[in-house]
């Protein structure tokens, strides 16, 4: 049964998360894990000539490929996180728009050459209704990368997961969490031709890995 998103309240959430998160002096990076430097980086995505990326945060990856001549498009729930990334990006090209994931690309008409979430709104979206609007809005042949971190052992599905610390408001959202075979039979049951999910090992030994996904249209 899926779970009640309260998108008002998580827009709220993701508000106060922009206040911290956005440094007004970030400079353009590309990385699909939570270690600087480490793991594979855009060639994931192949050669797009556009990108979509869902829940782009602080747009610093839209930023980078847009400076490899990509045109880039980002989509980020809070107001105030797509206020400061659009500011701090548009001289470079990037296009961030302020929506819900599922209602822009059920609106949405273009078609995008990859689409991809960093830590974004894949991990914080149903993957039953989100997979299949990512797949009608990819070219054919087109991308669909995302990485977040890999499910605890034995805590599969939606879970939920306070923002801010136990204390004060309570803000909250929900994030999905499988095993990597898991990942695959969703993307696959969604339309896509090929689906690999795998875990990139931190670069020290007992931390927290990544998991990467991806699959073509």
């Amino acid at each position: 049964m899926p779970v009640p998103h309260d998108i008002a309240a998580e827009t709220e959430l993701w508000d106060a998360f922009a206040e911290s998160a956005f440094k007004g002096e970030a400079e353009p990076s590309f990385c699909w894990t939570q270690y600087a430097g480490h793991g594979p980086g855009p060639e994931l995505l192949g050669s797009p000539e556009s990108v979509l990326e869902i829940g782009c945060g602080t747009g610093r990856a839209l930023a980078y490929l847009s400076q490899q001549g990509v045109k880039a498009t980002g989509v980020d729930l809070s107001p105030r996180m797509t206020q400061l990334a659009g500011e701090r990006w548009a001289p470079l090209g990037v296009r961030i728009e302020q929506a819900e994931v599922l209602d822009w690309l059920a609106t949405d008409r273009a078609q995008y050459d990859a689409v991809y979430s960093i830590f974004g709104a894949a991990w914080f979206t149903d993957p039953s209704r989100l997979f299949p609007l990512v797949r009608e809005r990819l070219a054919s042949g087109g991308a669909f990368a995302f990485s977040q971190p890999p499910a605890i052992p034995g805590a599969y599905g939606p879970q939920g997961m306070y923002k801010g610390g136990f204390a004060g408001k309570a803000m909250f959202t929900y994030r999905y969490s499988y095993k990597p075979t898991v990942w695959e039979r969703h993307l696959l049951r969604a339309g896509f031709a090929t689906a690999e999910a795998r875990v990139v090992d931190a670069p020290k030994d007992g931390h927290i890995g990544t998991l990467i996904v991806r699959a073509r249209a």
